[in-house]
C-alpha cells in the first residue's frame, strides 16, 4: 500500500498535466462528447485505485491504458458496442506522441514570432540572415552575392541575430549598434 500523501504527489507532479491529452484522447474514442469529463474523472479515479497498490514506473503508459481499459469496458456496460471503437482502441499503438498536434502548434506560433521579428530587421540585416540562416548559404557565398566584405557580413548577422533572439524573447527586437571608444576618439582628432 502507498499512503495518500505520496499518491496526491504523484497525482499533481505526474497525472495533472497530462490532463488536456487524456480528454483529447477520450474526446477521439467516445462518441458523446459531453461525457468526456466524467470519462477523464472516472479514469483518474481508477488511475489513483490502481497507484495505492503500487506506483506506476511510466506514468503516462498507465494512464492511457487505463483510459482504454475504461473506455472498453464503459462502451461494453452501454450496451451498444461500437466494433469500430473497440478495434481502433485495441489496434492504437501506446507510444503514440499525444503532444504531436501541441508541437505543431508551438512551431506555427514560433515562426510567426521569427517573422515578425525578420521583419523589424532593416533591409540589409534582414537579407544576411534570411542568406545565412535561412537558404543555408556560407559567409563566402553571402558576401559575394551582395557586393559586401565577410567582416560586414559577420557583423551584420550577428546584430540580426541578437536582434532576433530579443524579439523572440518578448522584447523589442531592435538592432544595438556597438560603440567602439577608439573610433569616436578617431573622429574627434580628424
Amino acid at each position: 500500500m502507498v499512503d495518500e500523501e505520496t499518491i496526491r504527489d504523484w497525482f499533481c507532479r505526474e497525472v495533472l498535466p497530462l490532463e488536456r491529452s487524456l480528454a483529447r484522447f477520450i474526446g477521439r474514442n467516445w462518441r458523446v462528447a459531453d461525457d468526456v469529463m466524467d470519462l477523464t474523472h472516472d479514469v483518474y479515479e481508477l488511475a489513483i485505485a490502481g497507484a495505492r497498490r503500487e506506483m506506476p514506473r511510466n506514468t503516462r503508459q498507465y494512464l492511457f491504458t487505463v483510459a482504454r481499459n475504461h473506455l472498453i469496458n464503459s462502451a461494453k456496460r452501454a450496451r451498444v458496442v461500437s466494433f469500430e471503437l473497440v478495434a481502433d482502441l485495441e489496434a492504437a499503438p501506446l507510444e503514440v506522441d499525444l503532444f504531436e498536434t501541441d508541437r505543431h502548434l508551438d512551431a506555427r506560433e514560433a515562426l510567426r514570432r521569427f517573422q515578425a521579428g525578420l521583419d523589424k530587421l532593416s533591409p540589409r540585416i534582414r537579407e544576411i540572415v534570411t542568406l545565412r540562416k535561412v537558404e543555408g548559404f556560407n559567409i563566402n557565398e553571402t558576401a559575394e552575392r551582395l557586393g559586401i566584405g565577410k567582416d560586414a557580413v559577420n557583423h551584420q548577422l550577428a546584430m540580426g541575430m541578437k536582434a532576433l533572439a530579443d524579439h523572440m524573447l518578448g522584447g523589442a527586437g531592435r538592432i544595438v549598434r556597438r560603440k567602439y571608444p577608439g573610433r569616436a576618439a578617431k573622429e574627434d582628432g580628424a
